[in-house]
């Protein structure tokens, strides 16, 4: 239902994102140099991933909220800090069409620079297994007609100990950027998604790290699709197999889900590691 709202939707989202480089780049450095104060000194911003993210969260509201208003939509961000999605975008026509779009950015790897360090897509915990959950999420996950990526991928410039200085707002051009070289898109969630966890401790569905195959959606359930996809993440770290050393132990690889369901290894999509390259 309403599939041609959603790929209307992620078109538009598509031409925001190529569109950000003009606001949020100048000569290929992020144009955001610090923190201001009354006095007009500026504080210069570490290479923290952190807080680098929420700057940028911040810097994009405003262009979001643009963005919303010129598609027909009202954006509501998140009531509270750790719920899914960061942004949801309700159809002012019809408040049933509600897209889920979360803002992920992440760093080049310095060795490997035709990678990026990935990105955590939410999480395969209650909200993605129960569809009519209301934990930790906006709204129940069935109500929206979508799930969308914004993603940024940048490179780092560690500042030296000398440039976290203070500085005057008549010397901004002369504070070196903490980030530069982006890249900017828009897809859908499960299109980028990998096979394995986004991070150690949380359930958190992991991306694919190959920066190309991001940014043409080519992740591991790409020749799958969205429903087993969706069957995957709701089963990982829940599904036992036989191991070969004929003990039992969860299934963690897409490859061994296929199998375990009876289906073609012809709809996997392995990605390439580092160590490859």
């Amino acid at each position: 239902m309403y599939e041609s709202e959603k790929l209307k939707f992620l078109d538009s989202l598509k031409n925001f994102a190529s569109s950000l480089q003009y606001s949020l780049m100048h000569e290929n450095e992020w144009t955001v140099r610090g923190f201001i104060d009354v006095f007009q000194n500026i504080y210069p911003i570490s290479s923290d991933s952190k807080l680098i993210s929420k700057i940028l969260e911040i810097h994009l509201l405003p262009l979001l909220l643009s963005f919303a208003e010129k598609q027909g939509y009202i954006l509501e961000p998140a009531d509270k800090q750790n719920w899914y999605p960061d942004f949801t975008f309700i159809n002012k026509l019809n408040h049933a069409i509600k897209f889920a779009v979360d803002l992920k950015t992440t760093y080049r790897d310095e060795e490997h620079p035709a990678f990026c360090n990935g990105f955590t897509l939410g999480s395969h915990g209650e909200y993605f297994t129960e569809h009519n959950s209301t934990k930790n999420i906006q709204y129940p996950y069935n109500e929206y007609t979508g799930h969308f990526v914004l993603g940024i991928i940048y490179s780092r410039n560690i500042l030296e100990a000398c440039d976290m200085k203070i500085y005057h707002v008549y010397d901004i051009n002369s504070i070196p950027a903490v980030i530069k070289h982006f890249v900017f898109f828009a897809a859908e969630k499960w299109t980028i998604a990998s096979d394995k966890g986004g991070s150690s401790n949380t359930a958190n569905i992991g991306s694919i790290q190959y920066i190309e195959d991001i940014l043409n959606s080519n992740g591991v359930f790409a020749k799958a699709g969205e429903e087993l996809f969706h069957d995957y993440w709701a089963n990982f770290g829940k599904i036992k197999i036989r191991g070969k050393n004929g003990r039992y132990k969860k299934l963690s690889s897409f490859s061994e889900y296929l199998k375990y369901r009876g289906l073609p290894e012809s709809l996997n999509n392995p990605k390439k590691s580092k160590r490859e390259q």
